[in-house]
């Protein structure tokens, strides 16, 4: 069975890449109108991604999709954009850093990727990783490793009886 955060709602064409690839792997995918092209949703877990191919921003042109991300993260809190590309050459940096400046302090999170495989994995571990159950384990594991790291450390033990001496 498919965890719940696993379920996403997209916007390509049924037979796109992204969602062969995440049905071929038991995802449960449903596909809307309503989400914006070229997008990937996963409600119960909060996160959206936005993925294009760098390639196609240098011939489409770059305004027309700023616009649309603009759209995309007033929409979405937590928002990704996914910039595809080969090969990651000075032109393919260039149009990200451009990207990051136009976005700076907003809540997008920009990941360059290199294929499909490697941009359905990154979705689904973000997925993975900001869902409910999920978080709550990293949370609940952090403070125990916390706690295991102050009972046991030498170097907190000195400097507990460091600040003992000062008072």
């Amino acid at each position: 069975m498919t965890p719940p955060y696993m379920t996403g709602w997209l916007h390509f064409k049924r037979n796109h890449e992204i969602s062969t690839v995440l049905q071929r792997q038991q995802h449960r995918v449903r596909y809307s109108g309503s989400v914006e092209i070229g997008s990937v949703i996963f409600s119960l877990s909060g996160v959206a991604f936005i993925l294009a191919d760098i390639q196609d921003l240098v011939m489409r042109g770059e305004e027309q999709f700023l616009e649309r991300i603009q759209k995309f993260i007033n929409i979405h809190r937590n928002s990704f954009l996914v910039l595809s590309a080969t090969l990651h050459g000075p032109q393919e940096w260039n149009i990200i850093f451009r990207i990051q400046r136009r976005f700076l302090g907003s809540n997008l999170h920009i990941i360059p990727v290199h294929n499909t495989a490697e941009t359905v994995k990154l979705m689904l571990t973000i997925a993975k990783m900001t869902s409910k159950l999920c978080a709550d384990d990293i949370r609940y594991k952090m403070a125990m490793t916390k706690a295991h790291i102050m009972e046991n450390s030498p170097v907190w033990k000195t400097l507990q009886e460091y600040q003992l001496h000062c008072n």
